[in-house]
C-alpha cells in the first residue's frame, strides 16, 4: 500500500482538511462505529445486572471481570495485529464478542447467579476489539510525510474521548428508556457491524510485520519506564469513569429520578468533549510533561469534591468541571507515547493505555458499587477522589521518567548520536529509506514529522 496524500503546505492543517484525505472516511466512520461500543459495555453490564440482582455490588463484580479481561487481552491483541494484519485478527474477534455479549445478556435475564455471570463476562471482555490503535495505524499509512499527522493524532484522541463519554450516555438511555438489556444488544450489534465494515476496508490497512530479523531485539512497551508511569495515570482516569458511572446511577435512584442519570452523565460528557476539541485546536507552548501534571492536578481537585454534592444542579456543575479536566490529561498522555516509546512498540503501548483505562474502570466499579450499596452514592464518589490522588502522587514522584530518552526519540533524519540506525524514520524526512518508511506505515499513530502547526 502506498501513501497518496498531497497537502498544500501553505494551508493550515485542520480537521476539515484531514477529513478530505482520500479514503479517510472509508475507515473513520466504520472505525468509529466499531469502537463506540467500548464506552457502552461496562455501563450496560452494570445497569442490566443491577436490574436483575438488585445490587450495585454484584453488578460491579461482573462489570469488573469484563474490564480486567479486556485489559489483559488488549496488548496481546495488539501484538497479533502487528504480526498477522488487522482483518485476520478483527474478523474472529468481533464474531466472538457478539456471541459472548449475547450470552451474557441472556444469562442475566434468566436470573443466573453472579458467579455464572462473572464467568460469562470473561470472553465478553477479552474479545473487545482494539479498533482505536488500528485506526491510528491507518492514519500513519495514509498521511506518510504529511503535516496533517499531528492533526490526525489529535482527532483520534478526541474520538477516543467521544467514545468514553458518549457511549455510556447512549447505553444509559437505552437501558433506562427501552429495556435493561437494550444497551448490551446495541453494543454487540455495533461491534459486529462496525467491525466487519472496518475489516472490509483492506485498501488502507498497513501490511503485517515480517518476523523480527536475526539479531534484532524486539522492544516490548512495558520495558520503558515512562509508559509504566502513564499506565498509573490512565488507571486513575479509568477510575473516574467507573466511579462516576456507578455513583451517578445510584444518586439518580436516591432522588427518585432514574432518568436523571443520562442527563448528569451527558453534562459530564459535554465538558469532556469541549475540552477534547480545544486540545486538538490549540498550539501548545507548554511541554507535554508539564501539561499532563497540570491537567492531572485539575482533575484531582475536581474529583475530590464530588462526594459533597447533594443536589442535582450542583452535581451536574461539578461533573462538568470533572469532564473538562479529563481531556487534557488523557490526550496529553496518548501524545507522550510518541516520545517515550520507540516506533516498533508503539502500537502495543497504545493498547496498554487503553487497557489501563478499562482496568481502572473495572476496579472503580467494584469499589464504588460496594460503597454505594452500604452507604449511598456520596461514598461512591470517594473512589474517583482516591484514585486520582494516588495517580497524581505517582506522577509527581516519577515525573523524571516522563522525560524523553534520546535513544527512544526521532529527532531528525540522521538517527541517534551514536551512529546506530534509528528504529523508525518518517518517510518525508528522507527518500532513501524505504524500509524505514514501511515501518512507519505499519505502526501506530505516534509517527509524526516534526512540523509546527499554527
Amino acid at each position: 500500500m502506498t501513501s497518496a496524500v498531497t497537502t498544500d503546505k501553505s494551508a493550515r492543517p485542520g480537521y476539515g482538511q484531514l477529513m478530505r484525505t482520500p479514503g479517510a472516511l472509508g475507515f473513520v466512520l466504520p472505525g468509529f462505529a466499531a469502537r463506540l461500543p467500548f464506552g457502552m459495555l461496562t455501563i450496560s453490564i452494570l445497569l442490566l445486572v443491577q436490574y436483575t440482582t438488585g445490587s450495585y455490588g454484584s453488578a460491579g463484580i461482573v462489570a469488573a471481570v469484563t474490564g480486567v479481561s479486556m485489559a489483559l487481552s488488549a496488548p496481546v491483541m495488539g501484538i497479533f495485529t502487528d504480526r498477522f494484519g488487522q482483518s485476520a485478527v478483527l474478523l474472529p474477534v468481533v464474531l466472538t464478542h457478539a456471541a459472548a455479549v449475547s450470552g451474557l445478556a441472556a444469562l442475566a435475564l434468566a436470573g443466573a447467579p453472579v458467579w455464572a455471570l462473572a464467568l460469562a463476562a470473561v470472553p465478553a471482555g477479552a474479545s473487545v476489539p482494539q479498533v482505536g490503535p488500528m485506526v491510528r495505524a491507518r492514519w500513519a499509512a495514509k498521511l506518510e510525510g504529511s503535516p496533517l499527522l499531528p492533526t490526525a493524532a489529535a482527532f483520534e484522541s478526541v474520538t477516543d474521548e467521544f467514545t468514553f463519554v458518549v457511549g455510556p450516555v447512549l447505553a444509559t438511555a437505552l437501558c433506562t428508556g427501552v429495556h435493561p438489556a437494550a444497551g448490551l444488544v446495541t453494543e454487540a450489534t455495533l461491534t459486529l457491524l462496525g467491525g466487519l465494515l472496518f475489516a472490509a476496508r483492506r485498501a488502507t490497512q498497513p501490511k503485517p510485520h515480517a518476523p523480527t530479523a536475526a539479531g534484532e531485539k524486539r522492544a516490548f512497551a512495558l520495558s520503558f519506564p515512562g509508559l509504566r508511569v502513564l499506565i498509573f495515570a490512565f488507571l486513575g482516569i479509568g477510575a473516574v469513569f467507573g466511579g462516576m458511572q456507578v455513583s451517578l446511577a445510584a444518586f439518580s435512584d436516591e432522588i427518585g429520578n432514574p432518568g436523571a442519570n443520562g442527563l448528569l452523565y451527558g453534562v459530564f460528557a459535554a465538558g469532556n468533549m469541549i475540552a477534547g476539541i480545544a486540545m486538538g485546536a490549540i498550539a501548545w507552548k507548554i511541554g507535554p510533561r508539564r501539561r499532563l501534571i497540570l491537567g492531572y492536578i485539575g482533575l484531582t481537585a475536581a474529583a475530590s469534591v464530588l462526594w459533597a454534592a447533594h443536589s442535582m444542579i450542583l452535581l451536574g456543575a461539578l461533573g462538568l468541571v470533572v469532564g473538562l479536566c479529563i481531556a487534557p490529561a488523557l490526550i496529553t498522555g496518548y501524545t507522550m507515547v510518541e516520545q517515550l516509546v520507540p516506533a516498533n512498540a508503539r502500537t502495543e503501548a497504545f493498547t496498554w493505555l487503553t487497557g489501563s483505562i478499562a482496568f481502572g474502570q473495572a476496579i472503580a466499579v467494584i469499589l464504588a458499587g460496594r460503597l454505594t450499596d452500604a452507604h449511598g452514592s456520596s461514598y461512591g464518589f470517594l473512589v474517583p477522589m482516591g484514585a486520582t490522588v494516588l495517580a497524581l502522587a505517582t506522577l509527581l514522584a516519577l515525573r523524571a521518567q516522563l522525560a524523553p530518552k534520546a535513544p527512544s526519540r526521532i529527532v531528525n533524519s540522521s538517527g541517534p548520536a551514536d551512529g546506530t540506525p534509528a528504529p523508525a524514520v518518517p518517510a518525508a524526512v528522507t527518500a532513501s529509506a524505504p524500509a524505514a518508511r514501511n515501518r512507519v506505515n505499519e505502526r501506530g499513530m505516534g509517527h509524526r514529522v516534526p512540523v509546527t502547526v499554527d
